[in-house]
């Protein structure tokens, strides 16, 4: 892990009550899946390109149409609240200072439409509930706040195996509405790729499947609609055992290659190089989650502008190093590939 994420992340536990930081900071199981996946970024080896000119190099992008300055994205946490009262709209207004977007979780506890002023661009996290209406409902709102895309978690059909139930104080909110009890009748455990057909046809949105570890079903998804998948294994939190998201990202993008689906990853990445080896093994962006949290609890909105900005300064670095002057000369070459 970099130096200055470890001490964000002790400075965060030390502000955080105990079982709101281990809330958080779990994992699955024996913590096989979490524990592995930084050190698999560690592990990628560069190939850098000398005798270029890199006197000028930009991490301006685009996601699915969305300009943003940077390939670093904020991942969709729930109940940001209990890290700092601000919660969601806090990291929106910081995600806007640094030219980023975020994905903002379906258990939120402030509306779509605060979210949307914080003049960051987002992305609407979804969770087909077992009465489909209510995730129609929340995908409706979210259109009409201004969501850019529609990110479906599908590997959430059970919660992993934590220890620490989430803190008392998450409110049972879905997208901004605040409910009874949550989920409302429970998540759907009969999701197919038929639901990604589904979304695309109750909204004019584009659909994002996060939580895809297999090159086979990231082409079924595609096939059925998706504009884009998320290789991610919930930050370790779902199945324990599963492989590291460094791992699964390179047949993931290799089977997307040619259908104009865009590839993004999460998981471990805690520096410019990881960011910098994501994109050359295919992802277009990468997006944090438990550090956005822990900048949250620290600084606030300035916390997580600051973490953005400075992981785009280390990608940037690393991209003048490599002799990479923009995000399109990031290949999968610079790791002899």
């Amino acid at each position: 892990m970099s130096g200055w994420l470890d001490e964000l992340e002790q400075q965060a536990a030390a502000v955080l009550p105990k079982d709101v930081y281990d809330y958080f900071r779990q994992g699955a199981g024996t913590h096989a899946a979490l524990d592995e996946a930084t050190p698999a970024w560690d592990a990628l080896r560069l190939h850098p390109r000398v005798l270029r000119d890199v006197t000028s190099v930009t991490t301006d992008t685009t996601v699915l149409g969305t300009p943003v300055q940077t390939p670093v994205l904020v991942a969709p946490t729930a109940a940001q609240h209990v890290v700092e009262p601000g919660g969601a709209v806090a990291t929106a207004l910081g995600a806007a200072k640094a030219g980023s977007l975020t994905c903002v979780s379906c258990m939120t506890s402030r509306p779509y439409t605060d979210i949307r002023d914080g003049g960051a661009p987002w992305w609407a996290q979804v969770y087909v509930l077992r009465d489909r209406s209510l995730t129609q409902d929340l995908v409706g709102r979210a259109e009409a706040a201004g969501a850019a895309a529609l990110v479906l978690t599908v590997d959430t059909p059970v919660i992993g195996d934590r220890p620490f139930p989430a803190p008392r104080a998450d409110a049972p909110w879905y997208g901004g509405e605040l409910l009874t009890s949550y989920p409302p009748g429970g998540i759907a455990t009969d999701l197919t790729f038929d639901d990604i057909t589904w979304l695309r046809d109750v909204s004019r949105l584009p659909v994002i499947v996060k939580g895809v570890l297999r090159a086979d079903d990231a082409l079924a998804a595609v096939r059925a609609g998706a504009g884009a998948v998320v290789v991610s294994n919930h930050g370790g939190r779902q199945l324990d055992a599963a492989i590291p998201t460094a791992t699964a990202l390179p047949a993931v993008a290799r089977a997307l290659a040619g259908t104009g689906a865009e590839v993004y990853v999460d998981g471990g990445i805690r520096g410019g190089v990881h960011i910098l080896a994501a994109l050359a093994l295919g992802a277009r962006a990468v997006l944090l989650g438990r550090p956005v949290l822990w900048a949250l609890a620290t600084r606030g909105a300035d916390g997580v502008r600051h973490l953005l900005s400075t992981l785009t300064a280390e990608l940037r670095h690393a991209m003048t190093l490599a002799g990479a002057r923009s995000l399109d000369d990031l290949t999968p070459d610079l790791l002899g590939l």
